[in-house]
């Protein structure tokens, strides 16, 4: 990968890093307002409990895409993005393009995929 190729990919990670912690930023002051609601039909606490743990679950996910991120961004300083992990040759740009955090060239990720398919894991 040149030069060119890995500051686009710089980028886009941390663009999407900084909109992420921005968006976190804003839902964690949501999600302490909304646990102070003293709403007193139980329907409406069910519907504000489950809207709050579909929140969460989200909150989840986007704490998760940020440790990829940060790991990827760590990788372009020490020179390894873009090596599949498993089989240690260069992912395609292509696929970096459609899916910027992969660690997998996209033969090792299906191999993996219809391991995870066959056990169950």
């Amino acid at each position: 990968m040149d030069d060119k190729d890995l500051e686009y990919f710089r980028n886009i990670l941390q663009t999407e890093l900084d909109e992420l912690l921005n968006k976190a930023g804003l839902a964690v002051g949501e999600l302490i307002g909304a646990a102070y609601s003293n709403e007193a039909d139980p329907l409406d606490r069910a519907t504000e409990e489950q809207a709050r743990n579909n929140q969460l679950r989200m909150r989840d996910r986007e704490s998760r895409l940020i440790a990829k991120i940060r790991k990827c961004l760590q990788s372009m300083d020490d020179g390894s993005y873009g090596i599949c992990e498993i089989c240690e040759e260069p992912i395609g740009i292509a696929r970096l393009k459609a899916r910027p955090v992969t660690s997998y060239c996209i033969t090792c990720k299906t191999q993996q995929e219809a391991l995870e398919r066959v056990t169950g894991a």
